[in-house]
């Protein structure tokens, strides 16, 4: 490996849980992940995260501050990394880092948005001795783009086929599907909530992190009136471009939902997991009718109940893990950022116009050289 420059990619994403990061490989054609860390955020960061993607007094000084504190946490996950597989900085031609997303506003009365992820890159560059790219949504939506999802120019990069139709469905806080048809074209969207608003119910009820293998939520039953109001959300029947996070599908959003039912728990926690199911596959067949194969990736592959509910709606259709495409699914984000900051560094385009809705292809990124 001594002769061999590599990208890492590190994402931190809306579920809150804590910090990926790949170092991966990558050539021309193909992207391979060499080796993974996982750093967990403790209770007090992510409460202190949570908070920050509302306004609150002195939001200002606190975001600047937790800004500082992730690119330490980011650091010193990325130095475990190369510690573990015998690397020195010198080894890495970039880090990839998306940061820690609180605001997600791609438009605004048809004026462009924002979006705002956390994270000193400059530091993070400093403290790894290695050149670090990062912000890599503004670009998009400067140019008229939602700002996301972005990952599907690295799923076309990774996992199209040109003899089937596939579709890359990722759970994570917020689901997003990328759609790849065999004639190279791409469509990609957030479909809605994916772990976020069950994990929120476990922590408020069980004062647990997730439901583990979706155990709890077994033990109810799905609320067919509470599934179809909170279905009737907008966002669901808007088309794509889009995509949305925590500045919708909050605890504000699930409390409009429940606040005034008499449903048990556990019937509200199974009614959440059918809601992630019922958009995501509402939104293949609206968007994805030609689909031949549904690969899952993200930390929803971990609850065994999802993924049996919607392979159930998926009926015949192929449906498996990233890992049958030779990216394991719970590093799939990660290695999309290692890539995109390849990307930026050989100066291409990281975005899809047709998925983000942007003007034209844009180099994205802010480079912060070692």
């Amino acid at each position: 490996m001594s002769n061999t420059l590599f990208y890492i990619g590190v994402m931190s994403g809306s579920s809150l849980d804590g910090i990926d990061v790949a170092l991966t490989e990558i050539t021309e054609h193909r992207c391979t992940v060499v080796a993974t860390h996982f750093q967990a955020y403790s209770a007090n960061t992510k409460e202190s995260l949570l908070a920050l993607h509302f306004p609150s007094k002195n939001e200002l000084e606190q975001s600047a501050l937790m800004a500082n504190q992730l690119a330490s946490y980011y650091a010193e996950a990325i130095n475990t990394l190369l510690e573990q597989n015998n690397l020195k900085p010198n080894q890495i031609r970039a880090i990839g880092c998306h940061g820690q997303t609180i605001r997600h506003q791609p438009i605004l009365n048809g004026s462009i948005g924002y979006t705002i992820q956390l994270g000193n890159n400059s530091l993070l560059a400093e403290l790894t001795n290695t050149t670090v790219v990062g912000d890599f949504r503004s670009r998009d939506i400067a140019a008229g783009g939602q700002g996301a999802p972005l990952v599907p120019a690295f799923h076309q990069s990774a996992f199209a086929s040109k003899d089937k139709s596939r579709a890359i469905v990722n759970i994570g806080g917020i689901a997003n599907i990328s759609y790849l048809k065999t004639s190279g074209d791409v469509m990609g969207f957030d479909s809605g909530p994916g772990n976020m608003l069950l994990d929120h119910w476990v922590k408020l009820k069980l004062g647990k992190s997730y439901d583990e293998d979706g155990t709890w939520s077994s033990t109810g039953t799905v609320q067919a009136d509470l599934l179809k109001t909170m279905l009737s959300d907008p966002y669901f029947s808007l088309p794509p471009p889009k995509s949305t996070g925590r500045d919708l599908f909050n605890e504000a959003w699930l409390s409009q939902h429940t606040a005034k039912s008499n449903i048990s728990d556990a019937d509200i926690a199974r009614t959440l997991l059918e809601l992630t199911v019922t958009t995501v596959y509402q939104h293949l067949m609206q968007h994805c009718s030609e689909v031949n194969e549904v690969y899952v990736c993200g930390g929803g592959v971990h609850n065994q109940l999802l993924l049996a509910c919607l392979k159930q709606r998926l009926g015949s259709t192929t449906m498996a893990l990233t890992d049958d495409l030779g990216v394991n699914a719970d590093w799939v984000e990660a290695a999309a950022f290692a890539w995109l900051a390849k990307q930026t560094i050989t100066h291409l385009p990281g975005n899809l116009p047709a998925v983000t809705g942007a003007n034209g292809l844009r180099i994205l990124g802010a480079i912060h050289l070692a």
